[in-house]
Formats: C-alpha cells, sequence, structure tokens
C-alpha cells in the first residue's frame, strides 16, 4: 500500500482518495477485533481473506441486479469503491438466534427463527451501535422511509441469494450485517449497499457439524480463523495467493 492519507479508519479497513472523482479506495487490514474493539489482536492473512470473498459476494449480488458499491479489487488487500455517503444505521439479518440477541430475549444459540429477523442498529462506536427502531431512523433524518424500504427490500433479496449460495456449498448463513448508502450521480441519489460482506460480518456454520466459520473463533477464542476463511473461500472457489 502506498503511502496515502487516510480519509477514515475503521477497526478492519481503511478509506482513502480515490483516483477519479467519486471513488475511493477501501484497503482491509488484518487486525481483529471484537466486542466493540475491547479485544483486539493482528491475524495475518486475514484481510486478504476478506478482500477476496466479498469482491466475489459483491459481485454476485451485483448480477442479481442489486447495486453496491464495488467497482474493482486494485490487488490483494484494496479495491475501488464508489464513493457513498454512509446511512449510519447497520442492518442486522437473523435466520438463526445467535450472539447477541440470544442474552438479550433468553434465546437458545442455534434456535431457527420462524421468519428472518431484520433489526436495526445506530452505526457509532462510543454508543455501542444501540439497537434502534424505524421511527429513531425516521425522526432523526438518518434515512426517509422511502429510502429504508430500499434498504429492506434488498436486505431480504440479498439474504436469500446469500442464503442459498452458501447452502450451495455445505454452510449455513445465520447471521450478518449490512450497511448502505446514497450515491449522487447526474442530480440522482440511488441507495446502494456499501462496506463488505465476509466472515468479519456474517455467521456461517458448517451444514453439518456447525463448526463455525467465521469471526465467532476469534470472539470465542476458538483459535483457527484464519483457516475457517480459508474454507469458506475454498469452498466458494475462491483462489487466493499464498504468503500475504
Amino acid at each position: 500500500m502506498k503511502q496515502k492519507k487516510p480519509l477514515y479508519e475503521g477497526k478492519a479497513k481503511v478509506i482513502f482518495d480515490g483516483p477519479e472523482a467519486g471513488t475511493l479506495i477501501q484497503y482491509f487490514k488484518d487486525e481483529a477485533t471484537a466486542f466493540n474493539a475491547q479485544k483486539k489482536d493482528v491475524i495475518n492473512g486475514k484481510g486478504v481473506m476478506n478482500n477476496y470473498i466479498s469482491e466475489h459476494i459483491m459481485l454476485a449480488v451485483g448480477e442479481r441486479g442489486i447495486p453496491n458499491h464495488f467497482i474493482s479489487r486494485m490487488n490483494d488487500r484494496e479495491q475501488l469503491i464508489r464513493a457513498l455517503e454512509i446511512i449510519p444505521v447497520e442492518v442486522v439479518v437473523r435466520n438463526v438466534a445467535a450472539g447477541s440477541i440470544c442474552p438479550r430475549l433468553g434465546l437458545e444459540e442455534g434456535s431457527v427463527l420462524n421468519n428472518t429477523l431484520i433489526e436495526f442498529c445506530l452505526k457509532n462506536d462510543k454508543l455501542g451501535d444501540p439497537i434502534i427502531a424505524p421511527e429513531h431512523i425516521f425522526t432523526f433524518g438518518w434515512a426517509t422511509p422511502s429510502e429504508l424500504e430500499i434498504i429492506i427490500e434488498d436486505t431480504l433479496r440479498i439474504n436469500d441469494f446469500l442464503t442459498g449460495l452458501f447452502l450451495g456449498i455445505g454452510i449455513r448463513l445465520i447471521d450478518f450485517k449490512l450497511e448502505f448508502g446514497r450515491y449522487e450521480k447526474d442530480g440522482l441519489i440511488e441507495i446502494m449497499l456499501a462496506d463488505e460482506i465476509s466472515p468479519d460480518n456474517c455467521r456461517l456454520w458448517d451444514a453439518e457439524t456447525n463448526e463455525k466459520l467465521d469471526k465467532d473463533r476469534f470472539r470465542r477464542d476458538l483459535g483457527g480463523l484464519l483457516e475457517a476463511y480459508q474454507e469458506i473461500a475454498r469452498r466458494l472457489g475462491i483462489k487466493i495467493p499464498q504468503n500475504n
């Protein structure tokens, strides 16, 4: 990565100016974090894995008519993306009870939900990404009702597609997190999928054994995080260079 001044640095990625107006460069770091960054480590090669996996999934999602910010992968750690005005709302999609919802609602991990559950969180690390309702989103102007309608529709389509994609390679899609933003071109604004889709923001369990193949391996000190990500890439048919 050339020395550039970052526009924004998050827990897992760094954003830089892109080569052309309306573009950005998204750099994938090796840092692993959990519990709002209270737990941290460096997993060599994790950023490369997430870059390739997210590229694969974003391209597939785009082929199904869902607009997203991905333009191209530049190298092993960087993507060229469209510059969006990020909507400060995280969309959490749950198919099976796991993670924070279990202690919050007294659910047993692994319980299949009667229907896909969509939850919203305010994207604010200092506040711990609190859960919010659509009324909060409208009241504070984070998104309009019509924008949220598009977000929910795209989210459900993405969930349907990813559920089938992963099931086809023997993996259960338990839950995942999405972010969206506004893309302005020629005076028109389009809602687009942003961020990434990778084992960092998806819970992925082996369909036969329920072995965790996602960041829960780091959260729960299970070990083998990089090997789990490599297994996801292998099953998806993604070839990733070694020694990165």
